[in-house]
């Protein structure tokens, strides 16, 4: 397979198997009895939506947000982890950890630790300004990252021990 970044440079990946992640949109169906308010773009809670907005933000420039981002009118109800960021490809694991943790000092009545949202993304992570350059330019079929991790929108699940994040679109 060969992967193609933004400017054009081309590099050949090994890989066993290729899994389409494109178009992802999780299912609220086992919520569907609840009052929820999503956003009709994305899929996320309205007020968690604009700061997850893939034409306005990549994976490190996603502002902490916590239990007042998450809330549904439902009461008591939060969508947490890749969920809450509906179809928005931006999530990152040390997002989720974040809300999870704010939405449980809430759940357990301490609402200052609740507010209290705090999100330390590295520098360098598995996404950068060039892959949102290659979202935008919807010309990324494949982000390879150190280590055989893979970004969207395709997901590889064995690649070349040569690759390296500087190979792909998160140069």
């Amino acid at each position: 397979m060969v992967s193609r970044d933004p400017s054009g440079h081309e590099q050949a990946v090994t890989v066993d198997r290729i899994v389409s992640a494109t178009g992802y949109r999780p299912d609220h169906a086992i919520a569907s009895e609840l009052r929820l308010d999503l956003d009709p773009i994305l899929g996320s809670t309205r007020q968690l939506a604009p700061l997850i907005d893939p034409n306005q933000h990549s994976c490190g420039t996603v502002p902490a947000h916590g239990v007042d981002e998450l809330a549904h009118p439902e009461p008591g109800y939060y969508a947490v982890g890749v969920k809450s960021y509906g179809r928005a490809p931006t999530f990152l694991m040390a997002t989720g950890y974040e809300q999870v943790r704010s939405v449980a000092a809430a759940l357990a009545g301490d609402w200052e630790a609740a507010h209290d949202v705090q999100l330390d993304l590295p520098a360098t992570g598995i996404c950068s300004s060039a892959l949102a350059e290659a979202q935008e330019q919807r010309v990324c079929l494949a982000t390879v990252i150190s280590g055989g991790l893979l970004s969207t929108p395709l997901a590889l699940t064995t690649v070349s021990a040569s690759a390296s994040a500087e190979d792909g679109c998160c140069g």
